[in-house]
Order: structure tokens, then C-alpha cells, then sequence
């Protein structure tokens, strides 16, 4: 008997390959009859006078020559934020490989009232050179003074901080004073800080004190991946599926800040807030939700070559500290499918309520590209009974998820990125964008990958073990377009079906971040999309017959502001706010003030719930922190925009 199981094991392998083979998929009539339910249209998005992108790969250590192009396949980025404070996520930030600059401009969605010349940001006079480029682009408002800043976080140095300045009257290159988010001395103007090479960045009030917290994940580890002419202090990941080399995640905590003509905000890192075990891996997105209910949000690390991380947060006001929690794994339950054991390439993620039940869930993108490398994406339904339950489990170290991608239709889409969720229809359901595509070329190169994966472990760190990749030539997942999964029913419980194709956004372009907003104050939303080494596309959102909404602006006071003066909005992001709302016929929903987190796209601060048909009023319970105590109210809200002050109490104060 014993002998015979190993061919009883591969049988049954056979055969359930075989069944999920033929589980049936949407028809083509039937995505076209989905489809017909939205309406997209891709606009123009305005660059800076005389803006020429030229470049189509990136110079890398001379290590890496060979494979330059492997390397040069991350940095695409965009966020939709307020500059204005109008209440309106009319501006973009985007990061353009293809110039490697990061360039702010205006959605082009956006009123006259609300247009400016598009710019660059200059890190300068900070100390810049040839061995960095921006990756990412994350608005917040970092010194708490009422008026939007942008972080942009690189390959080669430490993130920058460009604060709004308080005198300045729109946005501009003179308008931003740029900070270093790590304090590092440079007497001959030259940059002397750590190399870091980072790809996720996630803002959010960790410790609850009010203000926002950074963690920068880094990919490499400190080396000089971008300069031609360095020597060889380079290395590639120890594993395909449980690489811990990578380059660690840093957590920095929010110390002290000024506002004025020359604004500052202070950070100090704490070491060891994350577990050591979790925090070296080759971190490619990270996103963060309160799922306990206590205000401080919990955070999930997505790591290329291996493991994932669900970090349960057990932090004090002044001390930011994590603990890792995992899932259970019974005899049926595949090794990556039990959180925290995944060999799998995490590439994205995303909270969001997928199953309609007033819990969070999570998203997180992987490689599945069927005859290549076909992983799963995850889609981790929450299965705490309530957040207490949850927080008795993550506790104890357990993670009470489980992964149900194929039982939802969201299974196997491609080479995968950023992720995010949105409600594009207002009909309490969410849609998922999912950015695809690693290399364009004309040859496919996945017989070379599939070799890769099987190689020895003791060989990956060595970068001349790796196949060549030359531009232009070498193709890997290169013509997947981006994903829009919408439910086959209407129900939460219902299947997901892409229909990108049918709604004209299937452009063959690799994709890497996606940004989510209302644009135009109106309750729908608009989003945006970088392309690796293509043009950026925004995307209004003109679908007919959507529903009612319920949309919230959450702040936190700031003394002595002025609305409306320069840039200065109506107050300071509510960081780590969470709402749960329940409607009239029953139905719970919950969200979040995302500070910015996934790969990188950075969606808007707003807090949006599309309610359907449903026009009674909503009734809503709001969590926040402040000054290391937790706060709740319950609020009755009719459907439509709201702009509440947390502080002691929700206050409700006019729109903008």
C-alpha cells in the first residue's frame, strides 16, 4: 500500500487539475452583456511643457548588464490626491520610468479653478545623483499643517518629503520644500545616506497617536543596483520561493513637526517593530486596515520569492510594534494557501469588504500566467466572527483567513501588480483592478523562467546564473493587459469576470499602479494607471444608471487654519479612521481612510460606499485615534458627501 501513494497522490493531482481546467468561465456574450453596465473613457493626461521621455531602460550595476531589463521593470507609479484642498482628488503624481522623473499634474477631469502647469519634483538642493530614480509617489500631509504633501520613495537613497509650503499659492516646483524623510549630513553636497532600494511604501497611524507613521519596505538590499560604474556589491534573491534576503522593511514614527515658508517633519525609525523573521524579505507592496477595532491598523507585507507576512499591531502611543500572525493548515489545505506559508511572488494588496459582510478582507496578487508560471492570486476572506474574535485570534498568532481566489473567480489573471477595489456602479458591490504584464519583447522567454524556478537555491543570489533579458527582444507576459473584474450576479456572494477587453482598456502595455478617487466631487469614481515604459491613462468613469452614494471626508483639526488660503484644506487626514455603515434594507458595508498602501498606485483619502437604489438615510459608525485614545461615534447620514472634524467628537462641517 505504502508504494502505491505516490501514484494515488499524482492521480488525484491529475484529476482535480483536470476539474478546475473545466469549471465554467463567462462566455463571450455574456462579458459583453456585463460590460454594457459601464462606460469608460481613456483621456488625455496633460505633461510639462516640453516633457520628452526617451528612455527605454534603466543604466544598472555591471553586474546586472545582462539583465538590465529584469531590473528595469519596476517604477511605474501614480497617486490621485487633493493639492487644493477642495475636496476634489483632481491631481495626479506619477512616476515615469521613461524620464525618470516624478511629474504632478492635473486629472483631466479636473475644473479650470483647479489647473496648473504640470511640473517636475527636483529633489534638489538635496543631494541627487545618476544612481537613483524614483519608484513611487505617496501624498499625506506629513507635518500636520492642513495642506497636502508628496513622499517620493527611490532606488539608491532614502525617501524625500516635499511639504506644502504655507505661502505658496498653487502648486508648482516652488511650492514644495523637500525634506529627507532620514536625516543624513552631506558637507560636499554629495549623498552620503543608506542605498536603499525601495518599492513599497505605507502610511498610517501605527501607534495611534494621531499622526501619520511610514514603513518603507525596501526590495535589494543597500546596493548600488542603478550605477554603471560601481563595483560589484550586488545580489539577487537566496530563493524563488523563500528568499529572506532582501532588502527589509523600516518603520519610522512621527516625532515633531513645522509648518511655515519652510516647513520640516521629523522621523525616528524603530529598529525592531517588526519581527526580524518577517521583515527581510523582497518586499513589492504593503497595505494596512484596522481589523480588530482597537485603532491601530494591522499591516500585510507582500514579498516577491516567498512568504507574506500578516502583521497583527500591538502598538503604544510613542512605540510602533507588530507581531506575526498565521494561518491554520489542515491535510486539504495547500502549503501557500494557509497565510504566512506561501511560496508564492507577492506583487500587490489590498483591503477591501469583498464578501459584503462588514469585515475586511484582502487581495494580494501573484504570478498566474497559465504555461508559466500559474500560482494563485489570494483572495483572503475574513472569518472572525466579529473584530473581538479577531483580535483573540491575531493575538495568538493565528490568522483567521481563508483563501477562496478561485471560488471567487479572481484566481489566475496573469503576471499581477498593484491591486485595488473600488465601487464603480454605487451598487454596494466592489469591482477589483488588477495591474498586469512583467516584459515586452517579441520572443517569449518563459521556458528560460521555468528553468529558473527550478534551479538550485544555493545559485539564485549569483546575478550571472540568471538568462539574459535584452530589451526589445525578450518577452515575458508582455501583451497582459490590465484586469477590471466585475460579479457575474449581483450579489456579494457572486463570481468575479474580467471585462477589460469589452470595455476598451486592454491595451497589451505591461501595468504596475493603479490609483482609485473621485475626481469630480461627484460620488463616482475615476482611476488611473502607470504603465512600465508606456504612456500613464486615466480613465472617467461615465456609467449610466449608477446608484445612490455615501461618500466621507475625513479629517482632523488643525489650530488656527484657514480653508481655502493657498493650499490649506479643511484639516489634516483622519489617519486610521474606519467606518461601517448600515443601510436601511440591512446591508453592511466597511471601509477605510487609506493613508496609501499597495504597490504603486495610491488612491485618494476619500471614503467611499455606493449604496444602490437605497436614498434613506445611512446609519454609520466612525473609529479614530487621537492622542492614543479610541474614539466612536455613531452618526445618521443621508446619502450624499459628508466632511466630518475628528477629534473628541465627529463634527460635521460644510463641504468644500
Amino acid at each position: 500500500m505504502r508504494g502505491s501513494v505516490p501514484g494515488v497522490v499524482a492521480l488525484a493531482a491529475v484529476l482535480v487539475l483536470y476539474l478546475v481546467a473545466r469549471l465554467p468561465a463567462a462566455s463571450g456574450a455574456e462579458r459583453e452583456r456585463i460590460a454594457s453596465r459601464y462606460s469608460f473613457a481613456e483621456l488625455p493626461i496633460a505633461m510639462p511643457p516640453g516633457y520628452r521621455p526617451v528612455q527605454t531602460v534603466r543604466r544598472v550595476n555591471p553586474a546586472y548588464q545582462h539583465i538590465r531589463t529584469w531590473i528595469s521593470s519596476v517604477g511605474a507609479g501614480v497617486a490621485l490626491t487633493d493639492l487644493w484642498g477642495r475636496g476634489r482628488a483632481d491631481a495626479l503624481c506619477l512616476v515615469d520610468p521613461r524620464s525618470d522623473q516624478v511629474v504632478v499634474t492635473y486629472a483631466p477631469t479636473a475644473p479650470a479653478q483647479d489647473r496648473f502647469t504640470p511640473f517636475a519634483l527636483a529633489g534638489a538642493p538635496l543631494p541627487m545623483d545618476a544612481a537613483m530614480a524614483p519608484m513611487g509617489c505617496a501624498p499625506g500631509d506629513f507635518n500636520g499643517d492642513g495642506r497636502m504633501d508628496l513622499m517620493v520613495y527611490y532606488w539608491g537613497r532614502t525617501p524625500i518629503q516635499f511639504l506644502a509650503k504655507a505661502d505658496a499659492k498653487a502648486p508648482g516646483p516652488a511650492a514644495y520644500e523637500p525634506v529627507e524623510l532620514v536625516p543624513n549630513q552631506s558637507p560636499d553636497g554629495r549623498y552620503h545616506g543608506p542605498r536603499w532600494n525601495t518599492n513599497a511604501v505605507n502610511v498610517a497611524d501605527f501607534d495611534g497617536s494621531g499622526h501619520p507613521s511610514v514603513l518603507v519596505a525596501n526590495y535589494f538590499p543597500d546596493s548600488d543596483v542603478l550605477n554603471p560604474h560601481a563595483d560589484n556589491n550586488v545580489t539577487m534573491n537566496a530563493s524563488m520561493s523563500n528568499a529572506k534576503n532582501g532588502g527589509g522593511s523600516h518603520v519610522l514614527r512621527w516625532y515633531g513637526a513645522t509648518a511655515g515658508p519652510h516647513p520640516a517633519a521629523r522621523y525616528v525609525e524603530e529598529p525592531n517593530a517588526i519581527p526580524r523573521r518577517a521583515g527581510t524579505g523582497w518586499t513589492l507592496a504593503a497595505s494596512s486596515a484596522d481589523l480588530t477595532s482597537d485603532g491601530l491598523p494591522e499591516m500585510y507585507l507582500a514579498n516577491d520569492f516567498g512568504k507574506d507576512h500578516l502583521l497583527y499591531n500591538t502598538s503604544t502611543p510613542g512605540h510602533i510594534s507588530f507581531k506575526e500572525a498565521k494561518g491554520d493548515r489542515g491535510p486539504t489545505t495547500p502549503k501557500s494557501f494557509a497565510m504566512g506559508y506561501s511560496s508564492f511572488k507577492g506583487m500587490g494588496v489590498d483591503f477591501g469588504d469583498i464578501d459584503g459582510k462588514g469585515r475586511f478582507d484582502m487581495l494580494v496578487s501573484n504570478i498566474t500566467t497559465a504555461w508559466g508560471l500559474e500560482e494563485s492570486n489570494f483572495t483572503w476572506i475574513n472569518q472572525a466572527k466579529n473584530p473581538a474574535d479577531a483580535k483573540s485570534q491575531l493575538a495568538d498568532g493565528k490568522a483567521p483567513f481563508a483563501q477562496k481566489a478561485q471560488q471567487y473567480g479572481l484566481a489566475w489573471t496573469g503576471w499581477g501588480w498593484d491591486v485595488k477595489t473600488g465601487d464603480f456602479r454605487n451598487d454596494g458591490n466592489l469591482e477589483v483592478l488588477q495591474a498586469e504584464g512583467f516584459v515586452k519583447g517579441k520572443i517569449s522567454r518563459w521556458p528560460w523562467l521555468q528553468e529558473m524556478a527550478m534551479t538550485n537555491d544555493q545559485v539564485y543570489t549569483n546575478p550571472r546564473m540568471w538568462p539574459h533579458m535584452r530589451t526589445g527582444d525578450d518577452d515575458l507576459a508582455g501583451d497582459q493587459p490590465m484586469a477590471f473584474y466585475t460579479r457575474r450576479g449581483s450579489t456579494p456572494s457572486g463570481k468575479y469576470v474580467n471585462v477589460s477587453k469589452q470595455l476598451g482598456m486592454a491595451a497589451p502595455i505591461p501595468t504596475r499602479g493603479i490609483a482609485i478617487g473621485d475626481t469630480r466631487a461627484n460620488g463616482t469614481l475615476d482611476f488611473a494607471v502607470a504603465r512600465q515604459w508606456g504612456p500613464p491613462a486615466f480613465y472617467v468613469n461615465n456609467t449610466p444608471g449608477r446608484g445612490n452614494f455615501l461618500e466621507l471626508n475625513l479629517f482632523r483639526p488643525v489650530p488656527g487654519i484657514k480653508p481655502g488660503t493657498g493650499l490649506q484644506g479643511t484639516g489634516s487626514p483622519a489617519y486610521g479612521a474606519t467606518v461601517q455603515i448600515r443601510t436601511a434594507d440591512g446591508r453592511t458595508q466597511i471601509s477605510r481612510l487609506d493613508g496609501g498602501g499597495g504597490h504603486s498606485g495610491k488612491r485618494s483619502f476619500q471614503v467611499h460606499f455606493g449604496l444602490g437604489a437605497e436614498t434613506r438615510p445611512v446609519s454609520a459608525v466612525v473609529q479614530w485615534c487621537q492622542d492614543g485614545r479610541m474614539y466612536e461615534q455613531k452618526l445618521t447620514l443621508a446619502p450624499g458627501t459628508h466632511t466630518l472634524l475628528l477629534d473628541h467628537t465627529a463634527q460635521e462641517v460644510a463641504n468644500r
